[in-house]
């Protein structure tokens, strides 16, 4: 004896029915547009994050260029000042070793900012992990 083939399903308040492969092809339907979703918001947040670690690249770049430019502005005068009260060598020394520690503090700070900076898509995956559970609900 065959088995009976269901080819709909009643709606529980009495509504149309929809075939089975109706159900399927909304369901389809509809993972299909929450796909797209998703990859739009990935897209924007991986946007986001990439333009924040622009900025604390140029922060990078910006302390580097203020620890030269301090450095080459104020060696001449204070390797001179120095030089009146110890050898200029010593004096170049010094100022050179100030300067140097100082684009180093700043640049460490940029670097800093950008290795705690955290560039997994978040929403992405929460949103993904929803229609992953919403899915799983659709089929039961």
């Amino acid at each position: 004896m065959a088995e009976p083939k269901v080819t709909s399903v009643s709606m529980p308040d009495g509504r149309a029915e929809r075939s089975v492969g109706e159900l399927f092809g909304a369901l389809a339907s509809d993972a299909s547009l929450l796909v797209r979703q998703e990859v739009r918001l990935a897209t924007k947040e991986l946007s986001q994050k990439a333009g924040y670690a622009a900025g604390k690249s140029v922060t990078v770049a910006v302390g580097a260029a203020l620890g030269l430019l301090g450095a080459m502005a104020l060696v001449a005068g204070l390797v001179l000042a120095l030089g009146l009260v110890i050898p200029v060598w010593a004096a170049a020394l010094a100022v050179g070793a100030v300067l140097g520690l100082a684009g180093y503090t700043v640049a460490q700070a940029g670097l800093q900012s950008l290795r705690r900076m955290e560039l997994k898509p978040e929403q992405t995956l929460l949103s993904l992990q929803e229609t992953k559970s919403w899915v799983q609900e659709q089929i039961r």
